[in-house]
Protein backbone atom coordinates (compact mmCIF):
# COMPACT_ATOMS: atom_id res chain seq x y z
CA UNK A 1 0.00 0.00 0.00
CA UNK A 2 1.16 3.56 -0.77
CA UNK A 3 1.02 5.48 2.53
CA UNK A 4 1.67 8.89 0.93
CA UNK A 5 -1.18 11.30 1.81
CA UNK A 6 -3.63 11.76 -1.04
CA UNK A 7 -4.14 15.42 -0.10
CA UNK A 8 -1.54 18.04 0.85
CA UNK A 9 -3.77 19.52 3.57
CA UNK A 10 -6.06 17.54 5.88
CA UNK A 11 -9.73 17.33 4.90
CA UNK A 12 -11.90 17.73 8.01
CA UNK A 13 -15.53 16.85 8.66
CA UNK A 14 -16.38 20.39 9.84
CA UNK A 15 -18.47 22.84 7.85
CA UNK A 16 -16.52 26.12 8.12
CA UNK A 17 -19.03 28.08 6.05
CA UNK A 18 -17.31 31.46 6.16
CA UNK A 19 -19.12 34.67 5.17
CA UNK A 20 -18.23 36.78 2.16
CA UNK A 21 -15.19 38.88 3.10
CA UNK A 22 -16.64 42.15 1.82
CA UNK A 23 -19.89 41.63 3.73
CA UNK A 24 -17.93 40.61 6.80
CA UNK A 25 -15.80 43.75 6.62
CA UNK A 26 -18.85 46.01 6.23
CA UNK A 27 -20.58 44.43 9.21
CA UNK A 28 -17.52 44.79 11.41
CA UNK A 29 -16.91 48.38 10.35
CA UNK A 30 -20.39 49.08 11.71
CA UNK A 31 -19.45 47.52 15.05
CA UNK A 32 -16.36 49.72 15.30
CA UNK A 33 -18.25 52.84 14.24
CA UNK A 34 -20.87 52.30 16.94
CA UNK A 35 -18.24 51.29 19.51
CA UNK A 36 -20.80 48.85 20.87
CA UNK A 37 -19.14 45.46 21.18
CA UNK A 38 -21.19 43.56 23.76
CA UNK A 39 -23.89 43.91 26.47
CA UNK A 40 -26.87 43.37 24.16
CA UNK A 41 -26.07 45.54 21.18
CA UNK A 42 -28.17 46.10 18.07
CA UNK A 43 -26.77 43.11 16.19
CA UNK A 44 -27.59 40.74 19.06
CA UNK A 45 -31.17 42.04 19.08
CA UNK A 46 -31.32 41.65 15.29
CA UNK A 47 -30.01 38.07 15.56
CA UNK A 48 -32.62 37.20 18.20
CA UNK A 49 -35.39 38.50 15.94
CA UNK A 50 -34.03 36.93 12.74
CA UNK A 51 -33.58 33.54 14.39
CA UNK A 52 -37.06 33.57 15.91
CA UNK A 53 -38.43 34.23 12.43
CA UNK A 54 -36.25 31.52 10.91
CA UNK A 55 -37.27 28.87 13.44
CA UNK A 56 -40.92 29.93 13.43
CA UNK A 57 -41.12 30.61 17.18
CA UNK A 58 -41.99 33.54 19.39
CA UNK A 59 -38.58 33.72 21.04
CA UNK A 60 -34.96 33.00 20.18
CA UNK A 61 -32.50 33.83 22.94
CA UNK A 62 -28.93 33.93 21.65
CA UNK A 63 -25.99 32.98 23.89
CA UNK A 64 -22.27 32.41 23.67
CA UNK A 65 -22.47 28.75 22.56
CA UNK A 66 -24.77 25.73 22.37
CA UNK A 67 -23.49 24.05 25.54
CA UNK A 68 -24.18 27.14 27.61
CA UNK A 69 -27.58 27.39 25.92
CA UNK A 70 -28.47 23.96 27.29
CA UNK A 71 -27.05 24.70 30.74
CA UNK A 72 -29.10 27.89 30.98
CA UNK A 73 -32.25 26.21 29.73
CA UNK A 74 -31.99 23.40 32.26
CA UNK A 75 -31.55 25.95 35.03
CA UNK A 76 -34.40 28.14 33.78
CA UNK A 77 -36.77 25.14 33.66
CA UNK A 78 -36.03 24.53 37.38
CA UNK A 79 -35.59 20.80 36.92
CA UNK A 80 -34.45 18.37 39.61
CA UNK A 81 -33.61 14.68 39.93
CA UNK A 82 -33.19 12.58 36.81
CA UNK A 83 -33.36 13.47 33.13
CA UNK A 84 -33.62 10.78 30.45
CA UNK A 85 -31.07 11.32 27.68
CA UNK A 86 -29.41 9.25 24.94
CA UNK A 87 -25.76 8.26 25.30
CA UNK A 88 -25.52 8.44 21.50
CA UNK A 89 -24.81 12.16 21.44
CA UNK A 90 -22.01 14.70 21.81
CA UNK A 91 -20.65 14.67 25.40
CA UNK A 92 -21.73 18.28 26.00
CA UNK A 93 -25.38 17.22 25.92
CA UNK A 94 -24.93 14.96 28.94
CA UNK A 95 -22.35 17.03 30.78
CA UNK A 96 -24.71 20.03 30.67
CA UNK A 97 -27.08 18.00 32.84
CA UNK A 98 -24.34 17.45 35.41
CA UNK A 99 -23.42 21.15 35.38
CA UNK A 100 -27.09 21.90 36.12
CA UNK A 101 -27.06 19.55 39.12
CA UNK A 102 -29.13 16.86 37.42
CA UNK A 103 -28.60 13.11 37.06
CA UNK A 104 -28.48 11.82 33.47
CA UNK A 105 -30.26 8.51 32.96
CA UNK A 106 -29.11 6.91 29.73
CA UNK A 107 -31.67 5.44 27.38
CA UNK A 108 -30.83 3.30 24.38
CA UNK A 109 -31.80 4.52 20.92
CA UNK A 110 -33.70 3.06 17.99
CA UNK A 111 -31.38 1.31 15.55
CA UNK A 112 -33.09 2.74 12.48
CA UNK A 113 -33.23 6.39 13.57
CA UNK A 114 -30.28 6.45 16.02
CA UNK A 115 -32.53 8.48 18.36
CA UNK A 116 -34.85 8.12 21.32
CA UNK A 117 -38.43 7.08 20.75
CA UNK A 118 -41.50 7.08 22.98
CA UNK A 119 -41.44 3.36 23.83
CA UNK A 120 -37.78 3.35 24.84
CA UNK A 121 -38.15 6.46 26.97
CA UNK A 122 -41.30 5.31 28.74
CA UNK A 123 -39.52 2.14 29.88
CA UNK A 124 -36.73 4.24 31.43
CA UNK A 125 -38.93 6.51 33.56
CA UNK A 126 -38.56 6.29 37.35
CA UNK A 127 -40.22 8.23 40.19
CA UNK A 128 -37.19 10.57 40.16
CA UNK A 129 -37.54 11.48 36.46
CA UNK A 130 -38.31 15.16 35.88
CA UNK A 131 -37.65 15.58 32.15
CA UNK A 132 -36.84 14.04 28.78
CA UNK A 133 -33.97 15.48 26.76
CA UNK A 134 -34.28 14.37 23.14
CA UNK A 135 -31.48 14.88 20.61
CA UNK A 136 -32.17 15.46 16.93
CA UNK A 137 -29.43 13.53 15.09
CA UNK A 138 -28.13 14.36 11.59
CA UNK A 139 -30.87 17.02 11.27
CA UNK A 140 -33.71 14.50 11.58
CA UNK A 141 -36.42 14.91 14.22
CA UNK A 142 -36.27 12.87 17.46
CA UNK A 143 -39.88 11.58 17.66
CA UNK A 144 -41.16 14.94 18.98
CA UNK A 145 -44.85 13.99 18.94
CA UNK A 146 -44.30 10.59 20.57
CA UNK A 147 -42.07 12.05 23.27
CA UNK A 148 -44.56 14.86 23.86
CA UNK A 149 -47.24 12.24 24.46
CA UNK A 150 -45.09 10.42 27.01
CA UNK A 151 -44.16 13.69 28.73
CA UNK A 152 -47.79 14.75 29.05
CA UNK A 153 -48.89 11.33 30.27
CA UNK A 154 -46.15 11.13 32.90
CA UNK A 155 -46.14 14.81 33.92
CA UNK A 156 -42.60 15.41 32.67
CA UNK A 157 -40.89 18.34 31.00
CA UNK A 158 -39.62 17.91 27.42
CA UNK A 159 -36.74 19.72 25.74
CA UNK A 160 -34.51 19.05 22.75
CA UNK A 161 -30.87 19.39 21.76
CA UNK A 162 -31.21 20.58 18.17
CA UNK A 163 -27.54 21.39 17.58
CA UNK A 164 -27.64 19.45 14.28
CA UNK A 165 -31.00 20.71 13.11
CA UNK A 166 -30.85 24.31 11.89
CA UNK A 167 -33.22 24.71 8.91
CA UNK A 168 -34.59 21.16 9.23
CA UNK A 169 -38.21 20.01 9.53
CA UNK A 170 -40.17 17.15 11.08
CA UNK A 171 -43.50 16.33 9.40
CA UNK A 172 -43.31 19.71 7.70
CA UNK A 173 -42.77 21.73 10.90
CA UNK A 174 -39.51 23.59 11.37
CA UNK A 175 -37.49 22.12 14.22
CA UNK A 176 -37.24 24.75 16.95
CA UNK A 177 -40.79 24.78 18.26
CA UNK A 178 -41.00 21.30 19.78
CA UNK A 179 -41.14 20.55 23.49
CA UNK A 180 -40.98 23.41 25.94
CA UNK A 181 -37.77 24.64 24.31
CA UNK A 182 -34.91 23.61 22.01
CA UNK A 183 -31.26 24.62 21.83
CA UNK A 184 -29.10 25.18 18.74
CA UNK A 185 -25.37 25.45 18.19
CA UNK A 186 -23.71 28.00 15.92
CA UNK A 187 -20.22 26.59 16.38
CA UNK A 188 -17.76 27.11 13.53
CA UNK A 189 -18.44 23.57 12.29
CA UNK A 190 -22.21 24.05 12.04
CA UNK A 191 -23.97 25.06 8.85
CA UNK A 192 -24.98 28.35 10.50
CA UNK A 193 -21.91 29.67 12.26
CA UNK A 194 -21.23 32.47 14.69
CA UNK A 195 -17.64 31.18 14.97
CA UNK A 196 -19.05 30.32 18.40
CA UNK A 197 -22.64 30.82 19.43
CA UNK A 198 -25.94 29.22 20.22
CA UNK A 199 -29.56 29.97 20.99
CA UNK A 200 -32.62 28.71 22.80
CA UNK A 201 -35.96 28.71 20.98
CA UNK A 202 -39.32 28.63 22.73
CA UNK A 203 -42.93 29.72 22.52
CA UNK A 204 -43.12 30.05 26.32
CA UNK A 205 -43.12 33.78 27.13
CA UNK A 206 -42.30 33.37 30.83
CA UNK A 207 -39.44 30.95 30.11
CA UNK A 208 -38.01 33.33 27.49
CA UNK A 209 -38.06 36.24 29.93
CA UNK A 210 -36.28 34.15 32.54
CA UNK A 211 -33.64 33.04 30.03
CA UNK A 212 -32.93 36.65 29.03
CA UNK A 213 -32.25 37.40 32.68
CA UNK A 214 -30.11 34.32 33.27
CA UNK A 215 -27.87 34.89 30.24
CA UNK A 216 -26.42 38.17 31.51
CA UNK A 217 -25.47 40.29 34.51
CA UNK A 218 -26.75 43.29 32.59
CA UNK A 219 -29.37 45.33 34.45
CA UNK A 220 -32.95 44.05 34.40
CA UNK A 221 -36.03 43.96 36.62
CA UNK A 222 -34.59 40.91 38.38
CA UNK A 223 -31.10 42.33 38.83
CA UNK A 224 -31.35 42.50 42.63
CA UNK A 225 -33.47 39.39 43.14
CA UNK A 226 -30.59 37.05 43.95
CA UNK A 227 -31.22 34.87 40.90
CA UNK A 228 -28.16 32.85 39.83
CA UNK A 229 -26.89 34.18 36.52
CA UNK A 230 -24.22 33.43 33.94
CA UNK A 231 -22.24 35.75 31.66
CA UNK A 232 -23.49 34.03 28.52
CA UNK A 233 -24.55 36.90 26.28
CA UNK A 234 -23.70 36.94 22.58
CA UNK A 235 -21.10 39.44 21.37
CA UNK A 236 -21.78 41.76 18.45
CA UNK A 237 -19.07 39.96 16.44
CA UNK A 238 -20.83 36.60 16.88
CA UNK A 239 -24.18 38.16 16.03
CA UNK A 240 -22.70 39.60 12.84
CA UNK A 241 -21.48 36.16 11.77
CA UNK A 242 -24.90 34.62 12.45
CA UNK A 243 -26.76 37.32 10.51
CA UNK A 244 -24.41 36.91 7.54
CA UNK A 245 -24.83 33.14 7.72
CA UNK A 246 -28.61 33.45 7.65
CA UNK A 247 -28.28 35.62 4.56
CA UNK A 248 -26.56 32.78 2.69
CA UNK A 249 -28.04 29.75 4.46
CA UNK A 250 -29.99 28.50 1.43
CA UNK A 251 -26.80 28.48 -0.63
CA UNK A 252 -24.87 26.63 2.08
CA UNK A 253 -27.61 23.98 2.20
CA UNK A 254 -27.66 23.58 -1.57
CA UNK A 255 -23.88 23.15 -1.70
CA UNK A 256 -24.04 20.60 1.12
CA UNK A 257 -26.71 18.68 -0.75
CA UNK A 258 -24.59 18.61 -3.90
CA UNK A 259 -21.67 17.14 -1.94
CA UNK A 260 -23.95 14.62 -0.25
CA UNK A 261 -25.42 13.46 -3.55
CA UNK A 262 -21.92 13.14 -5.03
CA UNK A 263 -20.95 10.89 -2.12
CA UNK A 264 -24.02 8.75 -2.68
CA UNK A 265 -23.28 8.44 -6.39
CA UNK A 266 -19.57 7.79 -5.87
CA UNK A 267 -20.15 5.07 -3.28
CA UNK A 268 -23.28 3.50 -4.77
CA UNK A 269 -23.47 -0.26 -5.05
CA UNK A 270 -20.88 -1.06 -2.36
CA UNK A 271 -22.08 -4.00 -0.30
CA UNK A 272 -21.49 -3.26 3.37
CA UNK A 273 -21.50 0.54 3.08
CA UNK A 274 -24.89 2.14 3.73
CA UNK A 275 -25.71 5.85 3.95
CA UNK A 276 -27.65 7.20 6.91
CA UNK A 277 -30.17 8.97 4.73
CA UNK A 278 -32.29 12.04 5.31
CA UNK A 279 -36.04 11.79 5.86
CA UNK A 280 -38.02 11.81 2.62
CA UNK A 281 -40.21 14.86 2.16
CA UNK A 282 -38.50 16.91 4.86
CA UNK A 283 -36.23 19.92 4.62
CA UNK A 284 -32.68 19.22 5.74
CA UNK A 285 -29.38 21.07 5.98
CA UNK A 286 -27.35 18.08 4.65
CA UNK A 287 -24.67 18.97 7.17
CA UNK A 288 -23.58 15.36 7.61
CA UNK A 289 -22.50 12.57 5.29
CA UNK A 290 -22.61 9.48 7.51
CA UNK A 291 -22.21 5.85 6.48
CA UNK A 292 -22.75 2.58 8.32
CA UNK A 293 -20.02 0.00 7.79
CA UNK A 294 -20.78 -3.74 7.93
CA UNK A 295 -17.34 -5.31 8.13
CA UNK A 296 -18.47 -8.84 7.24
CA UNK A 297 -19.77 -7.58 3.91
CA UNK A 298 -17.27 -4.80 3.17
CA UNK A 299 -14.20 -6.87 4.05
CA UNK A 300 -12.81 -4.09 6.23
CA UNK A 301 -13.96 -2.68 9.57
CA UNK A 302 -15.00 0.89 10.23
CA UNK A 303 -11.84 1.57 12.19
CA UNK A 304 -9.61 -0.01 9.53
CA UNK A 305 -11.25 2.20 6.90
CA UNK A 306 -10.81 5.21 9.17
CA UNK A 307 -7.10 4.47 9.58
CA UNK A 308 -6.75 4.08 5.80
CA UNK A 309 -8.37 7.47 5.19
CA UNK A 310 -6.52 9.23 8.00
CA UNK A 311 -3.16 8.12 6.60
CA UNK A 312 -4.15 9.90 3.39
CA UNK A 313 -5.22 13.16 5.11
CA UNK A 314 -8.94 12.40 5.00
CA UNK A 315 -9.90 13.01 8.63
CA UNK A 316 -13.22 11.22 8.81
CA UNK A 317 -14.67 10.74 12.31
CA UNK A 318 -16.33 8.04 14.40
CA UNK A 319 -19.63 9.46 15.63
CA UNK A 320 -20.24 9.29 18.61
CA UNK A 321 -17.50 6.86 19.62
CA UNK A 322 -17.31 5.43 22.24
CA UNK A 323 -20.68 6.72 23.48
CA UNK A 324 -20.99 9.04 26.46
CA UNK A 325 -21.92 6.11 28.71
CA UNK A 326 -18.47 4.62 28.07
CA UNK A 327 -16.69 7.75 29.32
CA UNK A 328 -16.06 8.80 32.91
CA UNK A 329 -17.60 9.66 35.25
CA UNK A 330 -20.54 7.79 33.71
CA UNK A 331 -18.96 4.44 32.81
CA UNK A 332 -18.22 3.48 36.42
CA UNK A 333 -21.83 3.99 37.43
CA UNK A 334 -23.45 2.47 34.32
CA UNK A 335 -26.19 0.03 35.27
CA UNK A 336 -28.08 -0.35 31.99
CA UNK A 337 -26.89 -2.13 28.87
CA UNK A 338 -27.16 0.02 25.72
CA UNK A 339 -26.76 -2.57 22.98
CA UNK A 340 -27.87 -0.44 20.04
CA UNK A 341 -25.79 2.55 21.13
CA UNK A 342 -22.69 0.37 21.51
CA UNK A 343 -23.22 -1.14 18.06
CA UNK A 344 -23.73 2.24 16.39
CA UNK A 345 -20.54 3.59 17.96
CA UNK A 346 -18.60 0.77 16.25
CA UNK A 347 -20.00 1.10 12.73
CA UNK A 348 -20.80 4.74 11.87
CA UNK A 349 -18.35 6.97 10.01
CA UNK A 350 -18.76 10.65 9.13
CA UNK A 351 -17.14 11.81 5.90
CA UNK A 352 -15.75 15.32 5.27
CA UNK A 353 -18.14 17.96 3.96
CA UNK A 354 -18.69 21.71 4.15
CA UNK A 355 -17.36 24.75 2.34
CA UNK A 356 -13.71 23.63 2.40
CA UNK A 357 -14.53 20.36 0.61
CA UNK A 358 -14.81 20.71 -3.14
CA UNK A 359 -16.71 18.39 -5.44
CA UNK A 360 -13.36 17.10 -6.70
CA UNK A 361 -12.41 16.30 -3.10
CA UNK A 362 -15.58 14.25 -2.74
CA UNK A 363 -14.88 12.30 -5.93
CA UNK A 364 -11.31 11.61 -4.80
CA UNK A 365 -12.46 10.46 -1.35
CA UNK A 366 -14.92 8.07 -2.97
CA UNK A 367 -12.12 6.70 -5.14
CA UNK A 368 -9.93 6.23 -2.05
CA UNK A 369 -12.66 4.32 -0.24
CA UNK A 370 -13.14 2.05 -3.26
CA UNK A 371 -9.40 1.41 -3.43
CA UNK A 372 -9.36 0.50 0.27
CA UNK A 373 -11.92 -2.29 -0.17
CA UNK A 374 -10.68 -3.87 -3.38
Amino acid sequence: MNEKPAFDAPLHVGQLNLPDQAEFRDMFEGIFARQFYTNHGPLEHAADQALAEHFGVRHAITVVNGTVALMLLLRAMELSGEVIVPAFTFPATVQSLVWAGLKPVFCDVDGDTQMLNAALVEAAITPATSAILGVHIWGRGCDPHGLAGVAKKQGLQLLFDAAHATACTFEGQRIGGFGRAEIFSFHATKILSGAEGGCITTNDDALAARLRTLRSFHASDEHASGILRLNAKLSEAQAAMILLGLRHLDRFIQENRQRYELYRQGLAGIDGLEFIDYAAGEQSNYQFAVVRITATKLGISRDELLDWLTARNVLARRYFHPGVHRTEPFASALSTELKVTDELCQVLLQLPTGQAITQDHVRDICALIRSAIT
